[in-house]
């Protein structure tokens, strides 16, 4: 299966929530068109048929990364915990 790019999904997620409170806010035709995109892009990015699924596995994903990104930086191959420094 594959997995969406983290960045691109909280690039999303920031889009999403932005655009509903601008909607909120004033109520536009050309917001509600975009809510709508980025709504539909979640859900086929994240497998989901509603874009409440789709965030909470959006949000899911990009929790497990980060403690996958933690569990790297915590470990090293000298096993004290320090960022190497190889480039």
């Amino acid at each position: 299966m594959l997995v969406p790019d983290p960045k691109v999904v909280r690039t999303l997620l920031t889009r999403y929530a932005s655009l509903k409170i601008a909607q909120a806010e004033r109520e536009r035709a050309e917001t509600a068109r975009e809510l709508e995109d980025v709504s539909y892009t979640l859900c086929v990015m994240m497998g989901a048929t509603g874009i409440h699924e789709a965030i909470g596995k959006a949000d899911a994903l990009l929790l497990a990364r980060g403690r996958a990104a933690d569990a790297d930086v915590s470990t090293d191959a000298d096993g004290d915990g320090a960022l190497s420094l190889a480039v």
